[in-house]
C-alpha cells in the first residue's frame, strides 16, 4: 500500500476539494484525482461522491477515514521505533488533549525525557475519541486525559489534579459583576462543564470558547475578561496584579489519568513513566503548600 495514496484520500476528506488538497498537497488537481482513483481500484468501492464544488465521502469513504488514519499512524510510529539512535532502546507514544498538554504535560515533558533515558518520546496532541480509538488499535501507549475511557484490559491510574481558577484582568470582581464582563470558555471536559453549567449559569455567554488554556491566557491578557484557568499558570499573573481572583468562585480541582493497555510490551516503560509523573505532582503540591 502506497501511503501517498491514503495521504491524499484523507487531504481530500478533509477539505472536501480536489483543487485544495493538491495546493495543501503541492500536486497538481489531476495528480489529485488519479491518486484517489487509484484507491478506489485497490479498494474496489467509491470513495468519493463527485458532484461539482461537492465533494462528499461515500458511507464507504467515512468508513476508510479511520483505517487510513490508523495506517498512517502505525507507519509513522514503526518509521521512527526502527530508526531508534544506539542511545535509544524502545519508544513510548503518548497522547493528550490540547488542554492537558497546556495545563499539566507541557510543564512535565522536559523532566519526563530526562527521567527516561533511552526512550524516545513520540507525542500527539488528539481529541478524545481519537485517542480511544488508538489506544484500542494498540499505536497509542499512553493516553492522559480528565475523562479517560474505560476499557477492558486497560488500566487507569491518577497522576495528578489541575487546580482551576476564576481569575479576571479587568480588576477585582465578584462572581455577579464578571456577567457584566467578557467571558472565555475553556474546555475542561465533561465533568467540568456538567458543574459548569449547575454552578456558575450566571456567566455571560462566552466571546470565545477554546481547548487551549495558553490561547484563554493570551486573550484575557489582551483583550479584558475571565477564564477558569490553571493555578500554576496563572499564579505568577496574581503576584503581579495582571489578573485577579474572582471572589466567590470556588477553585474546581481536575484530576488528570493515564490509561495504558495492561499487556504492552513496553509496560516498564510506562509504568516508570507514571511513577515520574507523580513524583512529579507531588513535588509541584509540595511547593504550593511551601
Amino acid at each position: 500500500m502506497d501511503t501517498d495514496l491514503l495521504k491524499t484520500f484523507l487531504e481530500v476528506s478533509r477539505t472536501r476539494h480536489f483543487g485544495k488538497a493538491a495546493e495543501n498537497l503541492y500536486l497538481t488537481r489531476s495528480a489529485v484525482s488519479f491518486r484517489v482513483k487509484q484507491l478506489e481500484t485497490l479498494l474496489g468501492v467509491e470513495l468519493f461522491e463527485r458532484q461539482r464544488n461537492n465533494i462528499q465521502p461515500t458511507p464507504a469513504g467515512e468508513r476508510m477515514l479511520g483505517h487510513a488514519e490508523a495506517v498512517l499512524t502505525a507507519w509513522e510510529r514503526a518509521k521512527q521505533d526502527v530508526s531508534l539512535s544506539l542511545l535509544q532502546s524502545t519508544q513510548l507514544t503518548i497522547g493528550a488533549g490540547p488542554n492537558i498538554w497546556d495545563a499539566y504535560l507541557q510543564g512535565h515533558l522536559q523532566s519526563l525525557h530526562q527521567g527516561l533515558p533511552g526512550v524516545a518520546l513520540r507525542t500527539e496532541v488528539l481529541p478524545q475519541n481519537v485517542m480511544t480509538r488508538q489506544l484500542m488499535e494498540r499505536t497509542l501507549d499512553i493516553a492522559i486525559s480528565f475523562d479517560p475511557p474505560k476499557l477492558d484490559d486497560f488500566e487507569q491510574v491518577r497522576v495528578g489534579v489541575v487546580q482551576l481558577q476564576l481569575v479576571s484582568s479587568d480588576g477585582p470582581l465578584t462572581l455577579d459583576e464578571c456577567s457584566q464582563h467578557r467571558y472565555i470558555k475553556v474546555d475542561w471536559g465533561t465533568a467540568f462543564n456538567i458543574l459548569h453549567a449547575q454552578e456558575y449559569g450566571m456567566l455571560p455567554l462566552p466571546v470565545l470558547h477554546t481547548s487551549s488554556s495558553r490561547i484563554a491566557l493570551d486573550f484575557v491578557l489582551n483583550n479584558g475578561g475571565s477564564a477558569f484557568l490553571p493555578d500554576h499558570m496563572v499564579r505568577p499573573l496574581l503576584a503581579r496584579g495582571r489578573l485577579h481572583l474572582v471572589t466567590g468562585a470556588a477553585a474546581i480541582p481536575r484530576n488528570v489519568h493515564v490509561v495504558y493497555w495492561a499487556q504492552n510490551d513496553r509496560l516498564p516503560q510506562i509504568e516508570q513513566a507514571i511513577g515520574f509523573l507523580r513524583r512529579e505532582d507531588e513535588d509541584d503540591a509540595e511547593e504550593l503548600l511551601a
